[in-house]
């Protein structure tokens, strides 16, 4: 699977992501119509995306935003393709482009996802990534419980 930047989704790969989106992340995250997910992508600021593809399959789904002064990101792989490194050939293009990421990590295994499965942590794949998490810093509403991570080139 290799790594494509696109600034613009069509509209057969925002159907895709919404799809890897509900299915990657715990249910409360979800969308149950395309149009809620096609506006929360419209609410984005400099977003950059980045796809990973075999062929015309896409198997991930990472992008960067602006908020808050700072570049944040978020990422996602279909389940049936976790732990063979493409989170880290994700993670890795990321870097490549930006300075810095930022992002809120589910620090916990108490949310269900859309299949009925506990959502589980990928907070060790981001240290094991480079990233430092910042304890003191959360976000717990609602709808999510997590901390705030961290990577920053220091070269």
């Amino acid at each position: 699977m290799k790594v494509v930047r696109i600034e613009n989704l069509s509209l057969e790969e925002k159907k895709v992501l919404m799809h890897l989106r509900n299915n990657a992340f715990p249910i409360q995250f979800g969308h149950a119509v395309f149009e809620e997910f096609d506006l929360y992508l419209d609410s984005l600021i400099e977003v950059k995306h980045y796809l990973l593809k075999d062929e015309n399959q896409i198997g991930g789904w990472a992008f960067t935003f602006f908020r808050d002064q700072e570049v944040w990101f978020s990422i996602m792989i279909n389940n049936q393709i976790q732990g063979k490194g493409n989170g880290t050939k994700l993670i890795e293009e990321l870097k490549r482009n930006n300075f810095n990421l930022n992002g809120w990590v589910i620090d916990h295994e108490n949310d269900i996802m859309q299949n009925g499965e506990v959502y589980k942590s990928p907070l060790l794949f981001y240290i094991k990534n480079g990233f430092s998490v910042y304890q003191n810093t959360r976000i717990e509403n609602e709808k999510i419980k997590a901390v705030k991570i961290n990577w920053t080139n220091n070269k």
